[in-house]
């Protein structure tokens, strides 16, 4: 029965996952295999072709490019290894699989991508190499949802490949920089969107991590026979595939990898629970995770397509990206998904529907933990109650409950549209958050009908000036805003830097303005001088990196105010004026 249980949530993991659709370069190559599998020995990574500097976050400008460690502020290890930048000659190129589609149905590498969600040729004009370094350079995930969404959706998307690199190799960058981001699912299909026989040594390594983090061994085999044996995660992986397909060849696969020693404790162990899992297996596995002190990807993908819990003082050993994975990976049981889930969606990997849903599923489902059950109530009457105190009464638990920033905003996007069905009337206590609540999924206009119900110079007052898509804003000065608490003077500066980026703030009075409120909206160096460079351009694709790069901190409370007004403008210039407006109410909504 339990061998059954486990083939069963395997086959529905993966099948749930197909249905919904790396990190820094390093001067010494690292394995890109969890502990276990052993080290291979390192090879010189050769100079790369000249391209332009890449620049760094305001502030921070390292001479090299860090490791994927250094992308995680202080704290836990992130789960992902940095990505081999293969020399040539040294990694084995995979023997190509015979190809049976016709020529007409080939995707072409000039342009490749899952989903129409950017324009394509949004980095037409740029020079690949030097995207790549951003994406490398680039901290993730980032401090703001929005920037975060808009990020996604230009990766994702179906792009004109830009000179200079290979389209697969670029492909592999874009999936990569999706894993740091907790994009597991867009990284996924971003991979999947070059045909087999055109997978590069780089799209090879990065094809495995997306398939570990959606937790879906089986997109493993389209490679695994084409794979060199000087990898051993893939020599590992023909064993697991030919379990899954019942070829009867598991067996010495399994007997061969004990006798080389590619791998051994619970990394085998979790191998042999996915061999296990496929037809006339009879093998039955037991995970003893007591020696282990290190979640990697591999461990945290097998044993998520099997059925297998994770202990949760593990999961305090990895990067916040594995946050995003637990929340998109159906073969985690609800509960434990709905527990991350606020924290996901504050990140930006969920949308407020996602995250209605998912509690939805909680409340019909049974044996609901009490916490959670009594969430999926008060989100009941949120949305239904008989009353408008009963509906904001239950609101204002939902956002009590929360014990942590990124939770607590994680509540506002739960109840967006609950907010937006309740009539404006008269002031109301809780606006704030309500109108923080409507926008945090991107409901602006349907936030505006507050605008007479609000306090003057509040924050409510202060989002939807920054959010209203027809430039309310126009004759506002930032001295109107008056904002209370601990942290009213950043929001104050934050206030005039999005103002400023919007054109809201004469160009005669800005340099004026931008001392009074101690933001620097004339300081000049390397990132605005690039970012300057990108608008010029109308390089969309370039300036949304470029701003990703700029903005990354821990939190708003760190972001620098002059790198808002400059992200806020240069997306303004290139025709992100949505994005902008949403960035801009974020930062007043996440203090």
């Amino acid at each position: 029965m339990a061998t059954s249980r486990t083939r069963r949530a395997l086959v529905a993991g993966a099948a749930a996952l197909a249905i919904g659709a790396a990190a820094a370069a390093q001067q010494r190559p690292e394995s890109l295999l969890p502990p276990g599998f052993g080290d291979n020995a390192p090879t010189p990574t050769p100079s790369p072709a000249p391209s332009p500097a890449a620049p760094a976050a305001p502030g921070a400008a390292p001479a090299t490019a860090p490791s994927v460690a250094a992308t995680t502020p202080a704290g836990p290890l992130p789960p992902l290894p940095p990505l081999v930048m293969p020399t040539p000659g040294a990694t084995p190129t995979p023997v190509a699989p015979r190809y049976e589609m016709p020529a007409f149905a080939r995707r072409s590498l000039a342009q490749l991508g899952p989903s129409d969600s950017f324009a394509a040729d949004a980095v037409a004009g740029a020079d690949g190499r030097y995207l790549e370094r951003l994406m490398r350079r680039l901290s993730a995930p980032l401090p703001s949802r929005w920037l975060q969404i808009a990020l996604r959706r230009l990766l994702a998307a179906e792009l004109v490949t830009p000179a200079h690199v290979n389209g697969a190799d670029f492909a592999a960058e874009r999936a990569w920089l999706l894993l740091r981001m907790g994009e597991s699912v867009a990284a996924r299909a971003v991979a999947q969107s070059v045909d087999l026989d055109r997978v590069t040594p780089k799209l090879h390594q990065v094809w495995m991590q997306a398939a570990l983090a959606t937790a879906d061994p089986a997109a493993l085999c389209a490679l695994a026979p084409g794979a060199g044996d000087s990898e051993r995660g893939w020599i590992v992986a023909r064993a697991m595939c030919a379990g899954l397909t019942g070829t009867g060849r598991t067996q010495p696969l399994l007997a061969d990898i004990r006798r080389r020693r590619v791998a051994s404790g619970i990394d085998l162990q979790l191998a042999q629970k996915v061999m296990g899992a496929g037809l006339d297996s009879r093998q039955a596995i037991t995970i003893e995770w007591a020696p282990v002190t290190q979640l990697t990807a591999w461990r945290f993908g097998l044993a998520t397509a099997t059925g297998v819990a994770v202990p949760a003082e593990l999961y305090d050993t990895v990067g916040p990206q594995v946050t995003a994975w637990r929340a998109l990976a159906p073969a985690i049981p609800l509960a434990e998904r709905a527990a991350v889930a606020d924290r996901a969606a504050a990140m930006g990997a969920l949308s407020s529907a996602a995250l209605v849903d998912l509690y939805s599923a909680l409340a019909d489902g049974d044996d609901v933990p009490a916490p959670l059950a009594r969430t999926a109530n008060d989100l009941r009457d949120a949305y239904v109650g008989d009353s408008l105190d009963t509906r904001l009464g239950a609101m204002q638990r939902l956002w009590d409950a929360a014990e942590t920033p990124a939770a607590r905003y994680g509540r506002l996007i739960l109840t967006a549209r609950a907010a937006a069905r309740l009539l404006p009337a008269g002031e109301v206590e809780q606006a704030d958050r309500l109108v923080a609540s409507m926008l945090s999924a991107g409901l602006d206009r349907t936030a505006q009908r507050w605008r007479g119900h609000v306090r003057a110079g509040g924050d409510a007052w202060a989002m939807l000036l920054l959010a209203d898509p027809d430039g309310g804003a126009r004759g506002v000065s930032a001295r109107d805003y008056a904002p209370t608490g601990a942290n009213a003077e950043r929001k104050k500066q934050l206030f005039f830097a999005a103002l400023a980026g919007l054109g809201d703030v004469p160009a005669a009075d800005l340099a004026a303005e931008g001392e009074r409120f101690g933001v620097p909206v004339a300081r000049a160096d390397s990132w605005t001088r690039a970012l300057d460079q990108a608008v010029a351009g109308r390089q969309q694709g370039t300036v949304l990196l470029l701003a990703a790069v700029g903005l990354q901190a821990r939190g708003w409370e760190t972001v620098p105010a002059a790198s808002l007004y400059r992200v806020v403008a240069a997306l303004r210039a290139v025709g992100l004026d949505g994005e902008a407006r949403m960035i801009a109410a974020e930062a007043i909504a996440r203090l």
